[in-house]
């Protein structure tokens, strides 16, 4: 278990730090794109803290300039690596407070696999709206991370 879900976060990372390097490589990011890219950091970061039990930082839909993006991917990343080799039963419920004040209980496992798949929706929103001002995309499919 801790070894895939060590590989899924490295596809997560892949993917967010080529998402990073190809809006920075633009004149400007499209504020839907900034707005989304903000949203999987911060959800990223929530969920990493609801797992370790402690207050989160950031809000659900607070904006990160580009300038910040990186540095709150690096943390969560880091962050995520360390939950998953710290913990022992992957099925441990773990209770918490959603962003409308409604508690609720998740496996370990599926919360960690949420972020990942949270992360793809959101990205794929984000790459959508890259093509619809001109740009194409870099494909960030799990089997291209997987060759």
């Amino acid at each position: 278990m801790k070894g895939f879900l060590q590989q899924l976060f490295d596809y997560n990372f892949n993917c967010n730090k080529k998402m990073i390097q190809q809006c920075k490589a633009l004149d400007s990011v499209p504020e839907p794109c900034e707005r989304l890219f903000s949203h999987v950091l911060n959800a990223h970061h929530i969920w990493n803290h609801r797992l370790m039990g402690i207050p989160n930082t950031y809000a659900v839909w607070e904006m990160h300039g580009i300038d910040k993006w990186e540095d709150i991917h690096y943390e969560n990343q880091r962050t995520s690596f360390e939950i998953i080799s710290n913990t022992d039963n992957f099925e441990k419920r773990v209770g918490y407070e959603n962003s409308e004040g409604r508690t609720f209980a998740n496996e370990t496992k599926d919360i960690l696999f949420h972020i990942i798949n949270h992360s793809t929706h959101h990205r794929a929103q984000i790459m959508m709206e890259l093509r619809n001002t001109g740009v194409v995309p870099e494909p960030l499919d799990y089997v291209h991370y997987k060759r």
